[in-house]
């Protein structure tokens, strides 16, 4: 049973989307609390995220259903998204460090000029594009193929490949603009 306001919504009429959103504001914040695990900080960022995206129209409603439905899959995927970043980024620093140590470092008592080589991949890897970094981090630090990769973020391989080849080399001239090269 659609509830009132939502029959007649169409996705060409921005003020009545933003009506809806503000209607449906306790609702929906209900539903981020709970995709975010009971984190209130965490939904409330995830909630501000997704009314950026339906304002802004990276996020359109079609009307293929109840405008409630799709504004929940909308906050689904981005909590998910963001818990996949998160995710990311501290698979991201524990494969850094275990890679100094691969690489001989656990021997030695920790330089300086390993945290700032260690400082340096974190930055020049936050500077790429999300898709490149998550290409990037899949294939080197999770061992996956580029397939894999492209499984994991559901994009095409052609796509996921080139993510890849674009963050490869963007990494490469990030790296050797703060004297490291050989990382790439």
């Amino acid at each position: 049973m659609d509830e009132p306001g939502e029959s007649g919504l169409s996705p060409e009429e921005p003020g009545k989307v933003v009506a809806e959103l503000e209607r449906l504001h306790a609702r929906s914040f209900a539903w981020a609390l709970a995709c975010c695990r009971g984190n209130r900080s965490e939904a409330e960022e995830v909630l501000q995220v997704v009314y950026m995206k339906v304002v802004d129209g990276s996020a359109r409603f079609s009307a293929r259903s109840r405008f409630r439905t799709w504004l929940f899959g909308v906050i689904r995927l981005t909590a998910l998204e963001r818990r996949r970043t998160a995710l990311l980024h501290r698979l991201l620093e524990f494969r850094t460090y275990a890679w100094h140590r691969s690489d001989g470092y656990s021997a030695a008592p920790k330089t300086g000029d390993e945290d700032e080589r260690a400082e340096a991949l974190r930055s020049a890897l936050g500077k790429l594009p999300r898709r490149q970094r998550e290409v990037i981090n899949l294939v080197f630090y999770q061992d996956m193929s580029v397939a894999e990769a492209a499984e994991v973020m559901q994009v095409s391989v052609g796509s996921a490949r080139s993510h890849y080849e674009r963050g490869k080399k963007r990494l490469r001239i990030e790296l050797q603009a703060v004297g490291m090269s050989r990382v790439c």
